[in-house]
């Protein structure tokens, strides 16, 4: 059905309603584990849930796929995200055919953010240059089929500094025919509160529905504000800065923040709808809709039994498996795989990196910037967006020596052998737990240099290496390489599982390898 009527019922009973959004998953068992996953959140009771498009229509199918699914499956009527960054009219028309299809009648019309790798949106084609073109366009070929979102921004839009003139800009989508709005992600309700008060000001009266992202890890939670420019109250981040290391707090902090977020909204606002961003895992979610008595604390969510393609078999730890993605590689069968793999790097206008890096003119003039960034003299590289870890520091030399070798470090990290999680340097996790590393090391070389190096790795029979070029060449040493995985990084915990945050496997370094050539 379209969502509309849910959302204007549940506003007009002034009662809280929710939906989850989720995002199509990288790999084939993360996609299998992530339909079990909708199974068990399914029993939450969401309004809807949403399914996002990837740029240029790079997950067409499995965006349809998962739509039909949630529908087919487990009766969730379906919100699909359609954007029309690099999509051509034919795509467009393919999209939301197969969509009609599908008995999909809900669709969030998004302009869209570039391709990875690219700078700038451009589009290419000009039926479609601005979401309001796309919006004009469903409403031509399909009248009133299908109910139409539009996304707001509480801070203003990125790419439109002037907010009284991207004010209009959503005006003017919302009179072309956008049934309801559903905001960017925030962290400050009364910047977003100010926002709607704007709103219906401007004579923009439809449904308004706040976008809440519980928050993940702190370096994700880090990634995702300095990426969407989005203000975070100072108090919010003194607080996350003294929990920083210990991700189980950072996730229950933020559990707490998005349920004062959501009841600020609600009683100061009379905002009654909310689209919860999920990340493709369950228990935050879960945590906040009890939290706000919209969820029996204690009742049972989850199937009888798990998936036999799961990394788990007891149905009581379904929910828990991959709740700590943080490493940069980790589990490929987690439904959450991607959202933190894949959004290392970053994308800088020309002029702010000519200001940040210089015009490195030769592989010396780069080989300088590693250098500098190692040394903290720069802050970032294009492929490493953040400060090194302070566990740096006891392996600085030898990176320097690295680097003026020609190995260009990208990520590294020294063995730990059970240091206390509350260690200053090394430490993460609850207390009274031990954490453990291998050590890791990531750069980029010359193809003159490769094949004595590897000659030199294979020499040791405790070093594993892979090993891979643009043109998809690709070289190990590791057995039975396509189920391998290698946990590089771990904890042990009062009560807990051993919790294993990073791990290596060939999907995964091929997921990144795939991110360093874009760059």
């Amino acid at each position: 059905m379209k969502i509309i009527d849910k959302i204007e019922k549940a506003q007009k009973d002034k009662r809280i309603a929710y939906s989850f959004e989720y995002f199509p998953p990288k790999t084939e068992l993360g996609f299998a584990n992530l339909v079990d996953r909708l199974g068990r959140m399914s029993q939450l009771e969401p309004e809807f849930i949403s399914c996002t498009w990837g740029a240029g229509g790079s997950t067409h199918d499995r965006t349809l796929e998962l739509c039909s699914t949630a529908q087919n499956l487990y009766g969730l009527d379906t919100l699909m995200h359609l954007t029309c960054t690099n999509m051509e009219k034919e795509k467009v028309d393919i999209a939301l055919k197969q969509a009609k299809e599908a008995g999909i009648r809900n669709i969030l019309a998004l302009r869209g953010d570039p391709p990875r790798g690219h700078e700038y949106w451009t589009p290419v084609d000009a039926h479609f240059t601005h979401a309001i073109d796309l919006v004009k366009y469903i409403r031509q070929e399909y009248q009133d089929y299908f109910c139409i979102g539009v996304a707001g921004y509480p801070e203003g839009h990125i790419d439109c500094p002037d907010k009284e003139q991207d004010m209009t800009y959503l005006k003017e989508k919302v009179d072309a025919g956008a049934d309801f709005i559903m905001t960017q992600l925030f962290y400050d309700s009364d910047i977003c509160i100010q926002w709607i008060q704007k709103c219906r000001e401007r004579g923009i009266h439809v449904p308004i529905v706040p976008g809440i992202m519980p928050i993940p890890t702190y370096q994700s939670f880090r990634r995702m504000i300095n990426l969407c420019n989005v203000k975070v109250p100072a108090k919010v981040m003194q607080d996350l800065d003294a929990i920083k290391t210990d991700d189980q707090k950072v996730k229950e902090y933020g559990v707490r923040l998005a349920v004062n977020m959501i009841q600020h909204l609600y009683v100061d606002a009379d905002i009654c709808n909310f689209h919860i961003s999920t990340l493709n895992l369950e228990r935050s979610t879960r945590l906040i809709l009890e939290a706000l008595h919209l969820h029996a604390a204690g009742k049972t969510v989850g199937a009888g039994k798990v998936s036999p393609w799961a990394p788990i078999h007891d149905p009581s730890r379904a929910e828990i498996w991959d709740e700590f993605p943080n490493g940069r590689y980790g589990d490929s069968r987690s439904p959450a795989y991607g959202e933190i793999t894949y959004s290392a790097g970053q994308i800088v206008p020309t002029s702010q990196a000519n200001l940040k890096w210089g015009q490195p003119e030769n592989e010396h003039d780069i080989q300088k910037l590693f250098i500098k960034y190692i040394q903290g003299k720069i802050n970032s590289l294009p492929w490493c967006d953040e400060n090194l870890g302070t566990e740096t520091g006891t392996i600085f030399e030898r990176l320097c020596d690295i680097n003026q070798l020609g190995y260009w470090t990208v990520s590294s990290q020294p063995a730990v052998n059970g240091a206390s999680s509350q260690d200053p340097v090394y430490g993460w996790g609850p207390k009274g737990g031990y954490v453990y590393q291998k050590a890791f090391l990531e750069f980029f070389v010359s193809d003159q240099q490769i094949d004595e190096l590897l000659l030199r790795l294979g020499k040791d029979e405790n070093i594993t290496y892979y090993a891979t070029n643009e043109k998809g060449d690709f070289r190990t040493n590791v057995s039975d390489v396509e189920e391998a995985q290698n946990a590089v990084t771990w904890g042990v915990f009062p009560g807990k599982e051993i919790i294993q945050p990073t791990i290596i496997e060939k999907a995964s370094f091929e997921a990144w390898k795939v991110k360093k050539k874009k760059n």
